[in-house]
């Protein structure tokens, strides 16, 4: 099968969803829903090891907050959080004081001051080392993984790590602003799931 010119978008590097969380000045937990986020190695100082390439596009009170305290959870948004997650996705906060009033368990970080959400089934604590302007509205955030926080069901190296993957049921997110499991099946288009919820 040939291949011809294709349109410049990202539709087939599907992309795991992550809940950014950090607390507000009053020490409410906050929320951000966001996919451009991958791994690398990073030093930090002294220290080396497992990093985090995390881009947010447009001002948001997320990036405000990460930029104001120098850290953030990164938690993975899976089948049943998708609801909360397409609302914290598609409700600004600047706009909206009253959005955290809808709040997953929130659990504290174990070694950073941030929170973490306990129904996610993997959360990354990590710490800000450098901010990167790529563009205009596109910011690139290198963090180095503080902590992991895992359920044991996952971190069970017995069982062959595709059936980990599939038992975590991570939502991704790719082309035509719709959400989808690992194994191909539609969740909806951005805005549906958390709509449905309320």
């Amino acid at each position: 099968m040939g291949k011809m010119k294709g349109k410049m978008n990202n539709d087939f590097c599907p992309q795991s969803l992550f809940l950014y969380g950090n607390y507000q000045p009053d020490g409410t937990p906050h929320f951000g829903l966001f996919c451009w986020f991958s791994y690398c190695h990073i030093r930090d100082g002294e220290e080396e090891g497992l990093g985090v390439m995390a881009c947010i596009g447009e001002e948001k009170w997320t990036k405000d907050l990460i930029r104001q305290q120098g850290m953030f959870s990164a938690n993975l948004v899976t089948r049943p959080l998708l609801p909360l997650a397409d609302y914290y996705g598609t409700t600004s906060g600047r706009d909206n004081p009253d959005k955290m009033l809808r709040l997953p368990t929130v659990e504290s970080g174990q070694v950073l001051h941030v929170p973490t959400i306990a129904e996610s089934p993997v959360s990354f604590e990590l710490k800000v080392v450098e901010e990167r302007h790529l563009a205009d509205g596109s910011d690139l955030f290198l963090c180095r993984v503080c902590n992991v926080m895992v359920e044991e069901a996952l971190a069970d190296e017995a069982t062959p790590f595709l059936q980990r993957l599939l038992q975590a049921d991570p939502v991704i997110t790719a082309g035509a602003a719709r959400y989808a499991s690992l194994t191909g099946e539609d969740l909806g288009g951005w805005g549906e799931p958390g709509a449905a919820e309320e």
